[in-house]
């Protein structure tokens, strides 16, 4: 805009004589003639005012002065979410935006026993009894929302800091921590159905949820967004998991079937069960380029662990080039323990001394870090193709 000259002949320097001066020159400007300047000011009221009300409307800074795409809340982050979260610090999480960016939303989710749920707004004191929940609601950016964990949390960090809750609590511990929301696994609520009916009777939301396969971890993970006002970086954490999948079944695209490895996933070694088609621990594998050789394992009790039995396994010995067992809660096992089973000196892998060990929690888990997984056992089966290349994807890929 064009500076205004003291000197132009719209403007005259007041008499510094006049009443009221103080000591500074001032200037009064001399409207030009107009229809509106004949001593009436009501229509200059009227203009200041309509002004003020355009300025006040919602969206007003959005309309006139919208932001560049880079900024808009799904992508408004220094790096990408999924490269923040499995670079940075355990007890470091990445958020959608700074302060808080939560939505208020109208939709529906259906909950793991089938039962359709209306979100009208964000829940914001949120109580997880399961790893999972926890660990993928801490990706969402949600740490003031979550206000208790369960007892057996260990990852990430910041979990750990949080007051500790278990179903077998009374109800009145939960009540007076006053959340909005309670998020379950159905098992939970089947085994302890009179704990989940106090705490609705109290009018707090008890959400059961736990995804069976890959695809419904995509929904699960929605779901989260949508209760807790996150959709959009769900959404963009569902995009991100899957364009690295992508990547990593490239690396061992170009190898014929007989070129890779086959492999024994122990699930349980005490029961001698493993892994059932569909799993999280068999996705891992199989994007990494590996091949079940217990193709016939049947689940049990509706999960995803079947039992396979040491006849089964010995049977197909010689087949065995890697025999995978994952380590955790679940499953106490290690190297020397599988060695030392009676029988397992004839298995192929056995044998050539194959044998590894992974964390349940990278393998069987429906979180972001399923990604780890996938790499850890690339770098085992095929560590000429991961050890660079999976890295850069896990890290870097956008």
């Amino acid at each position: 805009m064009r500076a205004l000259n003291p000197g132009s002949r719209n403007m005259a320097p007041a008499d510094p004589r006049s009443p009221g001066d103080t000591g500074q020159q001032t200037w009064q400007t001399h409207l030009p003639q107009s229809k509106y300047a004949h001593g009436n000011p009501l229509p200059y009221i009227v203009m200041i005012l309509a002004l003020l009300a355009i300025t006040a409307m919602p969206g007003y800074s959005r309309i006139f002065f919208p932001s560049p795409p880079e900024e808009s809340v799904a992508w408004r982050t220094k790096a990408s979410l999924s490269s923040a979260w499995l670079n940075s610090p355990a007890d470091t999480v990445p958020c959608e935006t700074e302060g808080d960016s939560r939505t208020v939303v109208n939709e529906t989710i259906v909950d793991g026993n089938g039962v359709t749920i209306t979100v009208t707004k964000p829940f914001g004191r949120i109580i997880s009894l399961y790893g999972a929940h926890t660990e993928n609601l801490f990706f969402l950016g949600l740490d003031k929302e979550i206000i208790g964990v369960s007892r057996n949390e260990s990852w990430p960090e910041a979990a750990l800091k949080k007051p500790r809750f278990s179903y077998h609590d009374g109800p009145e511990k939960f009540i007076a921590a006053s959340p909005d929301l309670v998020l379950v696994r159905p098992m939970i609520e089947r085994g302890y159905g009179a704990l989940i009916h106090r705490l609705r009777k109290t009018g707090i939301t008890v959400i059961s949820l736990q995804p069976a396969n890959v695809d419904e971890m995509y929904e699960y993970w929605i779901s989260l967004g949508i209760l807790t006002g996150k959709k959009l970086i769900a959404l963009d954490m569902v995009e991100k998991f899957k364009n690295r999948v992508a990547d990593y079944l490239s690396l061992t695209m170009d190898m014929e079937q007989g070129e890779k490895k086959r492999v024994y996933f122990e699930a349980i070694h005490s029961k001698m069960k493993t892994f059932t088609p569909g799993s999280m621990a068999l996705f891992a594998l199989e994007t990494a380029g590996g091949i079940n050789v217990a193709v016939d394992a049947r689940a049990s009790r509706g999960t995803n662990i079947g039992n396979y039995g040491k006849e089964k396994i010995l049977s197909r010995a010689s087949e065995i080039d890697v025999f995978l067992a994952q380590k955790g809660t679940m499953n106490h096992t290690s190297v020397e323990t599988i060695k030392n089973e009676p029988g397992f000196s004839i298995i192929k892998a056995v044998k050539n001394n194959e044998i590894y060990i992974i964390d349940e929690m990278i393998v069987s888990r429906p979180c972001f870090r399923l990604l780890q997984g996938i790499e850890t056992i690339g770098k085992i089966l095929y560590p000429e193709r991961f050890e660079q290349d999976g890295t850069f994807i896990l890290r870097n890929r956008k």
